[in-house]
């Protein structure tokens, strides 16, 4: 429910201009005016903060431009975006940004192992047909960048043919940090020709594993293609 506009808490900012602002402020944050929600008429934002129309609309205005409320012509003022969920994204992407390519790699030994026995149990033909698409276009891929776009294609339709909702976000956020810049630059340098068709036959194995639900060949060579990522990253 909505807090009453022009309530006590913000009587005791002397300026109109500060109590409007502090409140729309609070209803954003606090989630009081949810996304899509209709404002009320600045006319009543007016009336109850002593404002004139012309100030109501500059402030509103100001909350358009950073994209938290949007204009309706006839129809009125609605919520764009939450600030919350703003400061939310920031602070995963922050998180991603902060995660080290060995943390990775050993994030990824540990999990992506796992991806075997989901595919094995729920992949259709349409995500077997995917992966081969990726395959081949991956093989065909004449620079660095696009190899690395089909290999990370590689690894969505991986992700989907699990078709568990949680195991595939938490693979998102795998394939976030693995686009860090450090990350990348590690591969490029690792990614000599030769290994480039190691990794091709490798994933090919894979898939075909896969496709004749052979869980554990495919689970071996997940973590035998992982061991030999990490040993051309960071040697040993």
């Amino acid at each position: 429910m909505n807090k009453p506009i022009g309530s006590e808490k913000h009587a005791a900012d002397p300026l109109p201009e500060g109590r409007l602002q502090r409140f729309l402020d609070e209803q954003l944050d606090e989630g009081h005016y949810a996304l899509g929600m209709k404002l009320p008429a600045e006319r009543e934002f007016a009336a109850r903060f002593a404002l004139s129309r012309g100030s109501v609309r500059r402030i509103i205005d100001d909350y358009v431009a950073r994209g938290l409320l949007r204009r309706e012509a006839g129809s009125g003022t609605y919520v764009a975006a939450l600030p919350h969920l703003a400061r939310r994204e920031r602070l995963h992407k922050a998180a991603i940004l902060n995660v080290s390519p060995a943390e990775l790699m050993e994030a990824r030994l540990l999990f992506e192992p796992l991806l075997a026995g989901l595919i094995v149990r729920h992949a259709t033909r349409e995500d077997f047909d995917r992966m081969a698409h990726c395959l081949q276009e991956g093989e065909r891929a004449d620079s660095f960048e696009a190899f690395e776009y089909w290999d990370g294609a590689l690894h969505e339709a991986l992700s989907a043919a699990t078709h568990n909702a949680f195991f595939m976000l938490c693979l998102r956020n795998m394939s976030e940090a693995r686009e860090n810049g450090e990350w990348g630059r590690l591969k490029q340098q690792a990614l000599t020709s030769t290994r480039r068709r190691r990794y091709e036959a490798q994933h090919r194995k894979l898939v075909a594993a896969l496709r004749a639900r052979d869980e554990a060949t495919a689970t071996a060579l997940i973590r035998e293609h992982l061991e030999e990522v990490r040993r051309n990253l960071f040697g040993g």
